[in-house]
């Protein structure tokens, strides 16, 4: 069985490397994502493992062309990937898990960030500005927690704040049985109304494209603080610019935001970026932004090697294939 990588990270290799050879499978890779003309150069691969390239239709046009049959994304979202067209013309897509308490425990740091002013605060004593004006805190103790999203993170959200002592409510279309005696489920509206501080733990669907907007901040209350760690395209980004502008919203602290397949994971610090409502953003003392590194753990890389190419394996197996 042959596999190809793209995307492949140095601190990726000695994953793929000893995985691969414990399961005898035979892999090359290169350190660019997918392109037409990288494509057209593979010969008998069935099975591709990618990261957070756009895959568009001309793109699994050209995989079906050289016979691949299954691209492997290293991530939990799918969102980059035309997967409908992907299974129209036959080629199935497979992602990854990893633990949940990764993702989970950053969104807990990013509540305490920012509930505590710290990118205020960091930036102040860089520059020996030692002043208390405009950084008093609140305890999460004393705050209503809203998260969106009670999947597997979601959950492990809800775990990791029950010691704070906060009153969490949250929102799901499919309610969790097991979270019921640590949290209340209301309405997304009542939510929004009640929260003084939103966590989002949902994938990108149309269904759910910019559930945060300008009607769903006008109904949240003065000050309170928005938390992403799942998806950029759940929240419009100039809607949330213009409730830091109007202090409608007390704060925001965001590791995903839309459009940025283009830039993160890439050093841009000698470019112009195009992406003008993170510029705005960036300039708000009170909003913290990370490039989607929440998942960024030796835990996680390791997970999402591992898992990719026993995606592949298991592909292969189950299609006779191997």
């Amino acid at each position: 069985m042959n596999v190809f990588i793209y995307s492949h990270r140095e601190d990726e290799r000695l994953f793929f490397k000893n995985f691969c050879e414990k399961n005898h499978i035979s892999y090359r890779f290169t350190s660019e994502g997918p392109s037409i003309e990288n494509i057209n150069t593979l010969e008998n691969i069935s099975c591709v493992s990618i990261v957070t390239t756009p895959i568009n239709r001309e793109f699994l046009d050209a995989f079906k062309k050289v016979g691949v049959s299954y691209i492997s994304t290293r991530s939990m979202g799918t969102d980059h990937i035309d997967v409908a067209y992907a299974n129209e013309i036959g080629i199935t897509i497979g992602n990854v898990s990893y633990e949940p308490n990764i993702v989970a425990e950053y969104a807990v740091m990013m509540m305490l960030m920012a509930s505590r002013h710290i990118k205020t605060i960091l930036s102040r004593f860089h520059v020996q500005d030692f002043s208390l004006i405009g950084v008093r805190g609140r305890l999460l103790k004393n705050l209503t927690i809203g998260v969106v999203g009670t999947g597997r993170i979601g959950q492990q959200v809800i775990s990791y704040l029950r010691p704070f002592g906060c009153e969490i409510i949250c929102y799901d279309l499919y309610e969790q049985e097991n979270i019921k005696d640590f949290a209340t489920y209301v309405s997304f509206d009542a939510l929004l109304k009640r929260s003084d501080l939103v966590t989002l733990h949902l994938p990108s669907t149309d269904e759910n494209m910019h559930m945060i907007n300008r009607d769903a901040i006008a109904k949240m209350k003065t000050g309170a603080v928005i938390v992403n760690t799942g998806r950029g395209p759940l929240i419009d980004t100039m809607a949330i610019v213009e409730g830091l502008e109007s202090k409608k919203l007390g704060g925001v602290a965001l590791d995903v935001i839309e459009d940025e397949s283009y830039l993160y994971y890439r050093d841009l610090k000698a470019e112009a970026l195009t992406n003008r409502p993170l510029n705005l953003l960036r300039s708000f003392p009170n909003a913290i932004l990370t490039p989607h590194t929440a998942f960024y753990t030796e835990e996680a890389v390791r997970q999402m090697a591992e898992n990719s190419i026993a995606g592949c394996i298991e592909y292969m197996k189950t299609t006779g294939k191997s």
